[in-house]
C-alpha cells in the first residue's frame, strides 16, 4: 500500500536544523506573564474566567488551508479538496471562517464557496485546533488564550502559525492572554463545568514545557482556563507529531459522559490500544469537578481491512468529531458498519442535532481529523 505524504514530511530537514541548534522560527519559549502584545486591540484582564463545552454556542469556526506542497507533496491538491468540503459542511449550520495565505485566498474561496468567509491569513498547515488561540469566557467578554504553538515541540516548521494567534486576535479585536504554558488546542477537552481532560505525554514534555513538572503544569492550566478538576491520561510519546492528544481519545458529549476510542475488535494490541485501556482504568476511577463518576462510552474504530484511506499516519478514530451549533461532523472512512455505529452512538448522546457523515482519507492520512482541523469561538451565531 503506498504510504501518503503527510504533514511529518518536514521532519528530516527540520530534525537536522535542530541538531545543528539553528531554530526553524525564533524562539517560541512561553512566557511568564500575561503578555498581550502591542496589538493596540482591548487587553485581558488576565487569566481564568470560564474554559467552555464545545456543544455551547459558537459564534464561528476556524479554518485553515492547507499551504504547501512541502508538507502534502502531491497530495495537497487532494487535502484541499477534503479541507473545502469539510468548510461548506459546517457553513450549512454555523459562519465559517478560512485563514488562507494572500496569493491563495481566491482558490480557496474558489473552492470552499460562497457560503464560505476566507480571509488572509498567513498559515503553515491546516491544523486550526492547535494553531488558533483556545477561548474563555470572562467577565461578560471572550478572551482568547494564545497557546504558544511552538510546532508540536519543533516537530515542524511554524513560522506562520506560531504567531497566528497573536495576528487573529488582533484581527478581530479579541482581548489576547498569553499561557504561562505551551500546549495545542487539541491537548484541552473540557465539560465547560471546571473539568478538563489531558494527556501527560503532550504537555508535560520538554518538547514544550521542559523543567516543569506535572503538578506545576496543572496548577497552570487550572489558573490560565478557570479549571477546577484535571484528569490526566498517560497518552503516548513520541510516536505521533502530537504526542497523541487528547482529542483523539477520549470527548465528552455531556457533562459526565465520555465517549472512548478504541481498537477495532481482534487488532493486534500497539502503544495505542494500551493507552485507550489506560485511559479507560483512569476515567473509571475518576470524579469530575461536580464529584460525578464519568459514564465512559466506548467508540470502536473502523476495521482496517474495510477503509478506504491508507497511510501509515492514517487516523481512523470517530473520537475526532467536531459539535457545531445543531449539528456533529463525524468521519466516514468507509467501513458502512463502523461508520453507521459511530453515528448511532453520537446520534444517542448528542440528541436534538444532525449527525453529518464528512470523507476525509486524505485529512486523516495526514495525521488528524475534523476537530483537527475546525476551531471554534464561542458566542452567539452570527449570520
Amino acid at each position: 500500500m503506498e504510504n501518503h505524504m503527510s504533514r511529518r514530511s518536514a521532519f528530516s530537514v527540520l530534525a537536522g536544523l535542530l541538531a545543528a541548534g539553528v531554530s526553524a522560527c525564533g524562539s517560541s519559549e512561553p512566557s511568564n506573564s500575561g503578555d498581550h502584545g502591542n496589538t493596540g486591540m482591548p487587553q485581558a484582564a488576565g487569566p481564568g474566567g470560564r474554559f467552555g463545552a464545545e456543544w455551547e454556542s459558537h459564534a464561528r469556526t476556524f479554518m485553515s488551508w492547507p499551504a504547501q506542497a512541502a508538507i502534502w507533496g502531491q497530495y495537497l491538491g487532494d487535502v484541499r479538496k477534503d479541507i473545502a468540503g469539510l468548510a461548506r459542511e459546517i457553513a450549512e449550520y454555523e459562519y465559517v471562517v478560512m485563514l488562507a495565505r494572500e496569493d491563495q485566498r481566491d482558490a480557496a474561496q474558489r473552492a470552499c464557496g460562497s457560503g464560505v468567509e476566507v480571509i488572509p491569513l498567513a498559515v503553515d498547515d491546516l491544523w486550526a485546533r492547535d494553531t488558533v488561540p483556545v477561548f474563555v469566557e470572562q467577565a461578560g467578554q471572550v478572551v482568547g488564550v494564545d497557546l504558544g504553538f511552538n510546532g508540536w515541540g519543533n516537530k515542524q516548521r511554524h513560522d506562520n502559525d506560531g504567531p497566528l494567534g497573536q495576528k487573529l486576535l488582533s484581527r478581530y479585536q479579541i482581548p489576547r492572554y498569553r499561557a504561562p504554558f505551551v500546549a495545542e488546542g487539541g491537548a484541552l477537552e473540557t465539560d465547560g463545568e471546571g473539568t478538563l481532560l489531558v494527556t501527560e505525554s503532550s504537555i508535560v514534555n520538554d518538547n514544550r514545557n521542559p523543567g516543569k513538572s506535572r503538578d506545576q503544569l496543572e496548577a497552570e492550566l487550572k489558573q490560565t482556563l478557570g479549571i477546577e478538576k484535571v484528569i490526566w491520561c498517560a497518552g503516548v510519546r513520541g510516536e505521533d507529531i502530537t504526542d497523541a492528544h487528547i482529542d483523539c481519545l477520549v470527548r465528552y458529549v455531556a457533562p459526565g459522559v465520555v465517549l472512548l476510542d478504541t481498537a477495532f475488535p481482534g487488532s493486534p494490541a500497539d502503544s495505542w490500544s494500551r493507552s485507550s485501556e489506560q485511559a479507560r482504568q483512569v476515567l473509571a476511577e475518576a470524579t469530575d469537578a461536580r464529584g460525578r463518576k464519568l459514564q465512559v462510552i466506548d467508540l470502536p474504530q473502523p476495521d482496517p481491512n474495510e477503509i478506504t484511506g491508507e497511510g501509515d499516519e492514517f487516523v481512523s478514530s470517530y473520537a475526532n468529531f467536531y459539535i457545531a451549533n445543531d449539528a456533529v461532523f463525524v468521519p466516514e472512512f468507509g467501513d458502512r458498519r463502523a461508520d453507521d455505529r459511530a453515528r448511532g452512538i453520537l446520534r444517542d448522546h448528542l440528541p436534538g442535532r444532525d449527525v453529518v457523515p464528512v470523507p476525509i482519507d486524505e485529512i486523516a492520512a495526514g495525521g488528524g481529523g475534523i476537530h483537527c482541523s475546525t476551531h471554534d469561538q464561542p458566542g452567539a451565531p452570527i449570520h
